[in-house]
């Protein structure tokens, strides 16, 4: 009988059954994945920026002594250069934003003087924003054209926010001086003071106690917590290269109202215009918008930006810290509502020109940067 000698090929086959199950907890897991670490980074930032504002409120008493009728609290104007070079010096501008209405609960600065000095903060932050562009230009290789772009970004920030805030604060002046606000009487309920007490009072009696006794120190150990809360928010941030991927496409962002309603959110959400701004400087480079499309994004951030400021009046504890907030926010809404209603067309055409004008010459360039310092400083010594 023929035998097959051919070889018999065996073959096993077993189930693969479902895949292996992870059974690392759901919070671990977001925390090795890297979204953890960003809310727990962010959870810290929270914690410390509350701890800052109870120490600044500790030491903004006796600075008061030192800081009332001196250069840079004298007047109005004075204290507008004062909120504009600190925000420039601190590279931020929500620290000096708090420090203004601190400083008003210790009685340093009068409420006027607390509105001119939160102004001043917000056309710092806008510096912020001008300095990461050059920086940005400087180290990553884009299209000529396009890094272009990129600086413009900080001009237009700054002249958006100088247009709107400026103004404002000339409004805003007479309204907080005619009593028209105070019928508003806002105030944080007990039961969240009392939980913010239970979160940091005993770290801030800690701080109070190991602080020298020194005025000012006090006040300058919670300005230092809390410019590394800001610095916290940002690390807690996605990448903003990663944050610039909004859409594919781009029909809405010619869209003013819609690019106004992003920009406010984005600004709430990370409580730092600086950083909302910032995001648009590789947005613009990498050609994800047009110039043109960001104005009403960035007109956008510069009002929900005061969201953290508005907190800190009602940390603060005094209802005149809150009527600086809600004056100075009315009023730039109006401003910004009414320019984009009727006058975006103009800012369209207008904005992007006095960038190319200032951008066309080295020396316009830094005259131009060069002026952002000697305003502030003629604010504070001639007036």
């Amino acid at each position: 009988m023929a035998t097959d000698s051919s070889p018999i090929a065996l073959r096993l086959y077993t189930p693969s059954g479902p895949p292996p199950i992870d059974l690392t907890p759901a919070p671990i897991r977001k925390i090795r994945d890297g979204r953890g670490r960003r809310l727990l980074v962010g959870a810290i930032a929270l914690w410390m920026f509350l701890v800052a504002i109870a120490v600044m409120k500790e030491g903004a008493a006796p600075l008061g002594d030192l800081l009332r009728g001196s250069i840079l609290t004298d007047s109005i104007p004075s204290t507008l250069g004062f909120g504009w070079l600190g925000a420039m010096l601190v590279m931020s501008g929500s620290p000096v934003a708090v420090a203004a209405l601190t400083m008003l609960g210790g009685d340093a600065i009068t409420a006027a003087q607390a509105l001119a000095m939160l102004t001043g903060s917000r056309l710092g932050a806008s510096f912020v924003v001008l300095t990461v562009a050059f920086l940005y230009a400087m180290r990553s290789e884009p299209a000529g054209g396009r890094r272009r772009a990129s600086v413009s970004i900080g001009i237009f920030c700054l002249v958006l926010t100088a247009i709107v805030y400026l103004p404002a604060l000339a409004i805003a002046l007479p309204l907080l001086r005619s009593g028209a606000l105070d019928p508003v009487d806002l105030a944080a309920p007990g039961a969240v003071l009392d939980i913010v007490d239970m979160l940091v009072g005993r770290v801030v009696d800690f701080i109070v106690e190991i602080v020298p006794t020194t005025p000012g120190l006090l006040f300058l150990a919670g300005l230092a917590i809390l410019l590394v809360s800001v610095r916290l928010v940002d690390l807690a941030l996605p990448e903003a290269a990663d944050a610039a991927h909004l859409e594919d496409h781009t029909d809405w962002r010619s869209r003013k109202w819609r690019m106004f309603a992003v920009g406010s959110l984005v600004a709430l959400v990370t409580m730092s215009v600086s950083v909302a701004l910032t995001v648009l400087v590789p947005a613009v480079a990498k050609g994800y918008f047009r110039r043109r499309q960001v104005m009403p994004y960035i007109m956008g951030a510069n009002i929900t930006t005061l969201g953290d400021t508005l907190l800190t009046a009602f940390l603060v504890g005094r209802i005149d810290a809150i009527h600086v907030v809600l004056a100075e926010l009315l009023t730039i809404t109006v401003i910004t509502v009414l320019l984009l209603a009727f006058f975006y067309p103009l800012l369209q055409a207008q904005v992007p020109r006095f960038a190319d004008w200032i951008l066309d010459s080295r020396i316009r360039l830094y005259a131009f940067i060069t002026t952002l310092f000697v305003v502030p400083l003629l604010l504070i010594v001639a007036f």
